[in-house]
């Protein structure tokens, strides 16, 4: 990151968590279509999207170089079944059933891609029915189980990702998904883990987008204060059981091409639908700029928790702990572990300030290598934001009952670690 752009991040440092929140309808549905790569740097999607928390669209140009875009397709832009199976045709893959409604998402199984695709190829000759249903491929951890492969290198818009960096060094999980699905195939709606931002690429098909700012969701929420599952439902025009609906904004509405990326804000609610036969790669991901709604969505998880069990509240008495191990079991992580992965991307971030890797050093270490390409700027930024969330969550009532001062090293230790670390860079 160049200074100009360090420094306009600086100046919404204060605001940020208000302006993301509180964001209104994009005029007229505008998103940005970004066409060419030598033009657009990083400093330009920080400065313009990341910071504002704005969709955007970028160019098939950005992934015209991936092994998946030249393997995965065929000649005539549609799923290459036959190099799929030969790949990976033994892996074990989740699908769900996009026909059924299992609470508020689609019920989901475990099988064999080779069985999936023959399944979907039998779904095309029938005109797109099965009496097994609408199956869609989600959430498929491709890339954890096959690093071997050339599939695609994540653009450098995209690489200060806090979530996969520190999942990744726990060894236990990423949140790197490939999704295939045949036409009619769709996500209901929802906002994606943590509040995260998300980007998918389409490897080959299309995609049609539903978005709305956060808080425009509030108005589409039925009188028991529950989200629609399907915001095109005729359902939602009847104002005795969705109230506030006819206050809502349109959506923006995006239509994602074969080689395109879209950009999916933090907090944006959406639905998405595949037009055409579509592949699909998707990443979460936290960064400086989103952590601070994270740990607000965080703390509105726990709040949720205790006021579902808040009868049990003077009778239990590891209440607090229970909550916490509730939230976890919910949520994927609790307040313990976000203190952990704040700690962790903290302690890389020092890392980088005080080590120059040689290029044999980086290679090691690609999470360290993209933080040090992005900068040292960079770096401090991340400390700042860093030091923010943690002195709020130091601070907070629910986190104090943990008993925080055995936790290695203790807050007041590691921010006085850091705000030290980020002092020195500065000088």
């Amino acid at each position: 990151m160049d200074r100009a752009a360090f420094a306009c991040s600086t100046a919404f440092f204060h605001d940020y968590s208000s302006a993301a929140h509180g964001a209104a309808c994009l005029p007229q549905g505008h998103v940005d279509y970004i066409e060419k790569v030598e033009s657009f740097s990083y400093s330009d999607f920080f400065r313009d999207y990341l910071i504002p928390n704005h969709p955007c669209v970028f160019s098939a140009k950005f992934t015209e170089g991936w092994g998946s875009r030249r393997n995965w397709v065929t000649r005539d832009g549609k799923p290459n079944f036959d190099y799929l199976l030969q790949h990976f045709g033994k892996a074990v893959v989740p699908v769900a059933n996009c026909d059924v409604k299992e609470y508020n998402s689609n019920p989901k199984e475990q099988i064999p891609l080779k069985e999936y695709i023959s399944y979907w190829k039998e779904y095309i000759k029938k005109n797109y029915r099965s009496p097994r249903g609408c199956l869609y491929l989600k959430d498929w951890h491709l890339y954890r189980a096959f690093p071997e492969q050339e599939v695609y290198t994540t653009p450098i818009y995209f690489t200060s990702d806090w979530l996969n960096e520190y999942w990744d060094a726990k060894g236990l999980d990423d949140y790197r998904f490939v999704y295939m699905g045949p036409k009619g195939s769709w996500t209901p709606f929802h906002a994606d883990v943590f509040r995260s931002y998300s980007w998918s690429a389409n490897i080959c098909g299309k995609k049609k987008w539903l978005l709305y700012p956060p808080r425009q969701e509030e108005y589409l929420r039925d009188r028991h204060g529950n989200l629609p599952f399907d915001v095109t439902a005729p359902g939602l025009q009847d104002s005795s059981v969705y109230p506030r609906y006819a206050q809502s904004c349109p959506p923006v509405e995006i239509i994602q091409e074969a080689g395109e990326i879209v950009f999916i804000p933090s907090g944006w609610h959406h639905q998405v639908y595949n037009l055409e036969d579509t592949i699909s790669i998707n990443h979460n991901w936290v960064n400086g700029c989103n952590v601070a709604i994270m740990w607000s969505f965080l703390q509105d998880e726990l709040a949720a928790v205790q006021r579902e069990i808040s009868e049990w509240r003077d009778t239990m008495e590891d209440w607090h702990l229970q909550c916490q191990v509730i939230m976890k079991s919910c949520t994927g992580i609790n307040y313990k572990e976000f203190y952990n992965f704040l700690k962790v991307i903290a302690e890389n971030r020092i890392s980088v300030l005080n080590h120059v890797l040689d290029e044999e050093a980086s290679a090691k270490n690609t999470h360290r290598a993209a933080t040090s390409a992005l900068g040292m700027l960079h770096a401090v930024f991340d400390l700042k934001r860093a030091v923010q969330v943690l002195t709020s969550l130091n601070a907070n009532e629910d986190f104090k009952k943990l008993n925080p001062k055995s936790l290695s090293p203790p807050p007041e230790a590691l921010l006085h670690h850091l705000k030290a670390a980020i002092d020195t860079a500065l000088l």
